[in-house]
């Protein structure tokens, strides 16, 4: 018997309505939107504004657009991993929120934090229980509500960030489509470069923390770019040595939004040119975690039947990998 595999049957994503462009931040922090677009390849990003709305509602909107993709109602869902850095509270997972607001009453579910490579871990995670025969449909979110924790006074990091949700369905697929090799890492060095400084168990939230604006994410932007630019890359070569791809196999990279300039290194490496390479940073930002999953999202229409793809990312603390999946639907 064939070994099974997990296969992308479905996707959904959700952005919010709020667009955020480089005009605007010209008026709040010292920056222009030449500096933006030439550093980041960013030009707007959305924000979540409405009270009392967090990341469990844009990842269950996500949800809710991948089950009517499919035709399947939520209560077939066996297993949903949320991925996300921003959670709506330190407890309950995020994920126990996500099914109650879409009715996954049959599901149980946690979440994963992996920074910007989230997704791709919770994907590797995902592909375990239904390569096992354990599970039959396994949704992953990708959810990230990042301007709640984007200090809109650092102009390094607040042109950066944006908030959205992606969702893919995971289901036992024909023999030859799914997940079919990832490799993860992860260097805990690599904290200094970038972490938010209070609101763990290290430093609890407190009248000073506040005050000092650590409650936000923090970045050296020159470190991370130097070890990202790298290591996404090399990670997503090695996966596509060790499954024998070259360039002209390879239909699709879909790399992790957040520099256009380790996009295009991650692709150079490859050897691919840029008509094979997902990319919507220019209209989302970095939504950290959501970011692959949106990528997929908005070009499923472009997605055929036995189209190799390569996922790459690169996220704080520091984590990275890259994940081969063989498409397994044409367009609908």
């Amino acid at each position: 018997m064939p070994s099974i595999k997990a296969a992308i049957t479905a996707v959904g994503g959700y952005v919010p309505d709020y667009v955020l462009t480089n005009q605007e931040l010209e008026q709040m922090v010292d920056t222009t939107d030449e500096w933006i677009t030439t550093r980041t390849g960013i030009k707007e990003r959305r924000i979540l504004k409405e009270p009392g709305k967090a990341t469990s509602d844009m990842g269950a909107e996500a949800v809710k657009r991948l089950c009517a993709s499919r035709g399947i109602h939520p209560e077939e869902i066996e297993l949903l991993i949320c991925c996300t850095t921003t959670p709506d509270m330190v407890f309950p997972a995020t994920a126990n929120l996500i099914c109650h607001k879409v009715g996954a009453k049959n599901a149980w579910g946690f979440d994963l934090a992996a920074a910007c490579s989230g997704f791709l871990y919770g994907l590797a995670t995902g592909s375990q229980f239904i390569e096992s025969g354990r599970c039959k449909k396994v949704v992953v979110v990708g959810a990230d509500k990042m301007s709640s924790i984007t200090d809109y006074q650092d102009r390094t990091t607040c042109i950066i960030f944006g908030d959205g949700a992606g969702a893919v369905l995971l289901e036992p697929g024909e023999a030859g489509y799914g997940v079919i090799d990832f490799l993860l890492k992860s260097d805990g060095s690599g904290c200094q470069h970038l972490h938010m400084k209070a609101g763990g168990s290290l430093r609890p939230a407190s009248i000073e923390t506040v005050m000092n604006r650590e409650h936000f994410v923090y970045q050296e932007g020159k470190a991370v770019f130097k070890f990202a630019v790298v290591d996404m890359a090399e990670v997503a070569y090695e996966v596509m040595q060790r499954n024998q791809l070259k360039a002209e196999d390879v239909a699709w990279l879909v790399p992790h939004q957040a520099n256009k300039r380790i996009i295009d290194a991650t692709a150079h490496r490859m050897n691919l040119p840029e008509d094979k390479v997902m990319l919507n940073i220019q209209r989302y930002g970095n939504t950290t975690a959501a970011t692959i999953p949106l990528c997929l999202w908005d070009y499923e229409s472009r997605l055929k039947k036995g189209d190799n793809l390569i996922l790459a990312a690169f996220g704080g603390g520091f984590t990275w990998g890259a994940l081969y999946l063989k498409w397994a639907y044409d367009p609908h």
